[in-house]
């Protein structure tokens, strides 16, 4: 695997040039002698590119970002009743009874993490924009990533938050008073991002290391959020040119190899190297996996159990159990790895956009289509690798019925990933149908009340 260069330097820098001026004592001032600014970072090729190597490496260490307790993934599958708190934690129980407080501390470790990860990326983009300095090649490449990243931290915000402030500098003065933005301008962002990264960014991986986004990256992230403003064509499109790349990307046949580290089946991954020592395991995996009755907090909901089909392939190799004397829990098991102080073998990385996905979004926008022939096809790819029978296309087949064995799948295959079962029921409009005890003012997680009380122009959401 490909290891970051000098990653004890520019993992001590790069916090000082990204937060630097995003402390709440901002002031205008002299920068200290033992401080490095954007100036020197971004000075030549190599400087400017362990930069961004470090905000992939801090991307491991940002809450939304992850995969702990303060997680998309986390908190997404306790708000879609995937998951079962079983050890008593009050603020992960809010979540999974769909009331999480304004002063919740996960909720506003979520919040700020994306916020930081954008922070990180506007501090990138300032230092390319017009750098002599930086080869036309390391510019391309470092606003294709950092406008990608961008992108990703947007989406969530806007699809958790709803309507929510756009920072685009690096300005805190500025940044400190934002008003939240409508959803459609974030939106508008988000394409603007995302269509600039694929124009910019080449299509390979350097040294196949999966931890770095490339155009197929941003192209796969383009079909989703496609897919989400119910731009059915385009969604097709995007995900169609993602899955035409059969020289990069496969469907993995044992399932047991698809979330390692540089999974042919991933578009993009994030390392563990940003434990920084010697832990080598996903947060993911240290969080989820049970080896004992108090080693997770939450077990799988035993109606998702219970519901796959039987002879699914997913239940014997993504699915583990741990038994105590009294009681079974199941976890999901898609890593392998709970806990690994080694400080060598890096053989998972966090998934974060992978292959299956994208035969689900086109499945799904070929189904909105009417293309339900198509959209068959794309369906037995997912059902055939899980050892599932193929679905048999005819004309008695309704949209209706296809669209509810989409959003099947996507539960079974994206299960503990990125909150998918959580969005996908927002976005449908199912979440109040499937989910107990759910209104429609719990769609959208509160806006932190930390957030509240430093900037007056903030509002909050609707019943909080």
């Amino acid at each position: 695997m490909k290891h970051f260069r000098n990653y004890h330097l520019h993992l001590l820098c790069l916090p000082v040039l990204l937060f630097l001026y995003a402390c709440e004592s901002f002031v205008e001032v002299d920068v200290p002698n033992d401080r490095i600014t954007s100036v020197t970072v971004f000075s030549d090729d190599a400087t400017a590119r362990e930069a961004m190597d470090g905000v992939y490496i801090q991307l491991f260490n940002t809450a939304f970002a992850a995969g702990g307790n303060q997680s998309v993934s986390f908190l997404g599958g306790l708000s879609a009743d995937t998951y079962t708190v079983t050890n008593a934690v009050p603020e992960m129980e809010a979540f999974a009874a769909h009331q999480p407080e304004a002063t919740n501390s996960l909720n506003l470790a979520l919040w700020s993490g994306a916020y930081n990860t954008i922070y990180m990326c506007n501090a990138i983009l300032e230092g390319v924009v017009d750098n002599s300095g930086l080869s036309r090649e390391t510019r391309a490449a470092l606003e294709g990533e950092s406008r990608f990243i961008r992108a990703f931290a947007y989406f969530y915000l806007t699809n958790l938050y709803g309507d929510v402030p756009l920072v685009t500098q690096t300005d805190y003065t500025v940044n400190a008073l934002k008003a939240r933005s409508p959803q459609t301008e974030v939106y508008d962002l988000i394409l603007e991002d995302l269509n600039r990264a694929a124009e910019l960014l080449d299509t390979g991986y350097p040294d196949n290391d999966r931890t770095q986004a490339n155009r197929f990256t941003a192209l796969g992230l383009l079909a989703r959020v496609h897919l989400y403003l119910e731009n059915w064509e385009q969604a097709e499109t995007y995900s169609s040119e993602v899955l035409a790349a059969t020289d990069l990307y496969e469907l993995p046949d044992d399932l047991n190899t698809v979330f390692l580290a540089n999974s042919p089946e991933a578009l993009w991954q994030v390392s563990p190297e940003g434990w920084g020592g010697t832990f080598t395991h996903t947060r993911d995996g240290n969080l989820l996996i049970r080896i004992t009755p108090t080693g997770s907090p939450v077990s799988l909901n035993e109606t998702f159990i219970t519901d796959l089909e039987a002879g699914d392939l997913r239940r014997d190799n993504w699915i583990g159990s741990f038994s105590s004397s009294s009681e079974t829990y199941y976890y999901p098991y898609k890593y392998k790895i709970q806990y690994n102080a080694t400080g060598s073998n890096y053989t998972e990385y966090s998934m974060v956009i992978r292959l299956a996905e994208q035969y689900l979004i086109r499945a799904e926008a070929r189904t909105r289509q009417g293309k339900l022939e198509a959209a068959v096809a794309d369906l037995n790819v997912i059902r055939e690798r899980a050892d599932l029978q193929p679905l048999v296309y005819t004309t008695a087949i309704t949209q209706e019925q296809l669209l509810e064995e989409v959003m099947q799948q996507r539960y079974y295959e994206l299960f503990s990933e990125w909150g998918h079962r959580w969005l996908d029921l927002k976005r449908t409009g199912k979440a109040l149908e499937v989910l107990e005890g759910v209104s429609e003012t719990d769609l959208l997680y509160p806006i932190p009340e930390a957030e509240l009380l430093k900037n007056p122009n903030l509002t909050q959401n609707a019943g909080y």
